[in-house]
């Protein structure tokens, strides 16, 4: 990594602490309680905001992988992995915060509900393709059969996006005309909390790619003392 690269990362570390500290402030003091849900409302801004970034994160695992099938670049493979890894971490929160949020407002943990469903789906598929990459042992084989999985897996991310258009669905809609009934206040503590957890995933993403690249190195060092 050279000194520029290093400006950036060292730049979007510092502005990740500091958006997070406002996404924090907005959600919990600036934003109003909701009066039918209460303070477990709270939980929506950074659910949402996971969602938010496991999307993105597996968008740039598709992009990448595409890159990977033309130019066979090993960063372009470690962007796109790298990536998964992180839209994993997320779409996880996702999962967890979900039932969370879903528990004293629905009454129970867990609905089959489109959404859910989908997301699900979209974690399973995630999982599997990092699982692949443990599994296949040869760089060039991995990085192929990984991408094509990061290609075509992405499928059922327009499919989460759609689904409480496409089916009947329990599900809020936030991203509708007005902001699915967002009280003003919330809407902006919503909109700072996906842009923290926007640059949350680029000071991530920097950081695995710097140690994917590093385990390359040792790997590499590693087979030719050996032979």
């Amino acid at each position: 990594m050279n000194s520029n690269e290093k400006k950036i990362e060292k730049i979007i570390d510092y502005l990740t602490l500091i958006l997070i500290s406002i996404a924090l402030y907005f959600a919990f003091i600036y934003a109003p309680l909701e009066k039918v849900m209460g303070a477990i409302q709270k939980i929506f801004y950074f659910h949402v905001a996971s969602a938010w970034i496991a999307f993105f994160a597996f968008f740039i695992t598709f992009l990448f992988s595409i890159i990977v099938l033309i130019n066979e670049k090993k960063i372009y493979d470690e962007i796109a992995s790298s990536s998964a890894e992180i839209g994993i971490i997320f779409c996880t929160i996702v999962l967890i915060t979900g039932p969370i949020w879903a528990k004293p407002v629905w009454g129970v943990w867990w609905t089959w509900d489109p959404r859910l469903t989908t997301t699900l789906v979209l974690w399973f598929i995630y999982v599997g393709y990092l699982m692949l990459r443990k599994f296949v042992e040869e760089d060039d084989k991995k990085a192929k059969f990984s991408a094509v999985v990061g290609i075509i897996g992405f499928i059922d991310v327009p499919i989460v996006f759609m689904s409480i258009r496409w089916w009947r669905t329990i599900h809020p809609n936030v991203l509708q005309k007005g902001g699915g009934g967002l009280h003003p206040d919330m809407l902006k503590a919503l909109i700072i909390a996906v842009i923290a957890f926007t640059f949350l995933y680029l000071s991530m993403l920097f950081k695995r790619v710097k140690v994917g690249l590093l385990e390359d190195k040792i790997k590499y060092l590693e087979n030719k003392i050996r032979n």
